[in-house]
């Protein structure tokens, strides 16, 4: 990307919008109970506008952050959320990436209606299903673990203990899973708060404009990238060794195409989904599409769903990088 600075406004509002996800993956580093999140730092948090599209998020997992944008889109097609809704997910095939991996999704709902949604996602080290860890080899996505559409856990504030107690009962260490909830729902607290400060100081009228401001510069900013790549038709391949149940080289193709108006990835031409558990979901599919562009933006690039418009994925339903349900994907991050 060119290394001419965004105007001001921008600038600050990219600054300040991201360093809302960034606050939220302290609080939950700091909360957790797990290894996984107080060590391994595996989660990540960002904050979408109005129209559940990704403004803003902070430098942690990039398959989680790439895929969030699906898990969004998701819920928000099932309806309307309100003050004091909490939605808990993990199914790959509702924007998930694998099942360890839970989402949670929330409205900040300020002037009368959700003006941004906080979100975070996170590796619990287990999810149940047939193996200590939920990361074993398996032909099915339920026998990986605990799969969990998208659901309220809280609606209007009220918590869903059916549910909860329902899903610590299908999981080793129920208190460790509950320990990592409770510091996944204290981020997205954190993240309402501080959205609420910057609507009292800032102004509904300003932060949406912005918000729009921030996805359209991001959008100049990735067709930039591409175009200085310059315009070309590629081709590659390679290959998985194996699905750990005897069906060997598996093939990823791409075709990349570049042009001034942005660039297309084309997988449908990979290998069909396979019986083991390194299948994928679209989901992850763009976001580690995703990642590759973004990797050329700069450190000061303002990475939301402005970044993504210019880059169109193809993937093939049935195939290694869009696999069918109750295809297994825990290793297909």
């Amino acid at each position: 990307m060119a290394k001419k600075r965004p105007p001001l406004d921008i600038e600050v509002f990219a600054k300040l919008f991201s360093s809302v996800a960034e606050e939220m993956g302290i609080v939950l580093r700091r909360s957790g109970f797990s290894p996984n999140i107080k060590e391994r730092r595996d989660f990540s948090c960002a904050v979408f506008d109005d129209a559940g599209e990704l403004i803003a998020q902070a430098a942690h997992i990039p398959v989680h952050l790439g895929a969030l944008p699906e898990a969004v889109a998701h819920v928000l097609a099932m309806g309307p959320l309100e003050a004091g809704d909490v939605v808990i997910l993990n199914d790959p095939y509702s924007g998930g990436t694998h099942l360890p991996d839970i989402t949670l999704i929330m409205p900040v709902v300020l002037g009368g209606r959700p003006l941004f949604y906080v979100v975070n996602r996170a590796h619990h080290a287990d999810i149940g299903g047939r193996v200590p860890g939920s990361m074993a080899l398996m032909d099915d996505l339920r026998d990986e673990g605990v799969v969990i559409s998208p659901t309220l856990l809280y609606q209007k504030g009220r918590l869903d203990e059916g549910f909860l107690k329902g899903f610590l009962s299908r999981v080793r260490v129920p208190e460790e899973r509950m320990g990592d909830l409770n510091g996944q729902l204290a981020a997205l607290r954190r993240g309402e708060s501080r959205l609420a400060r910057l609507f009292h100081a800032r102004g509904e009228g300003k932060l949406t404009r912005m918000a729009r401001a921030l996805k359209d510069y991001s959008e100049e900013g990735m067709l930039s990238v591409i175009r200085g790549l310059g315009p070309g038709e590629y081709g590659f391949s390679d290959f998985l060794d194996d699905d750990g149940f005897g069906r060997k080289e598996i093939e990823i193709a791409v075709r990349l195409t570049l042009g001034e108006n942005g660039a297309r990835a084309d997988f449908s031409g990979s290998s069909d989904q396979v019986r083991g558990g390194v299948n994928t979901v679209r989901a992850v599919t763009l976001a580690a599409t995703y990642y590759v562009f973004l990797s050329l933006g700069g450190a000061d690039y303002p990475i939301n769903q402005g970044s993504f418009r210019p880059i169109e994925v193809i993937t093939r339903k049935g195939s290694v990088l869009e696999a069918r349900y109750p295809a297994p994907v825990a290793a297909g991050n």
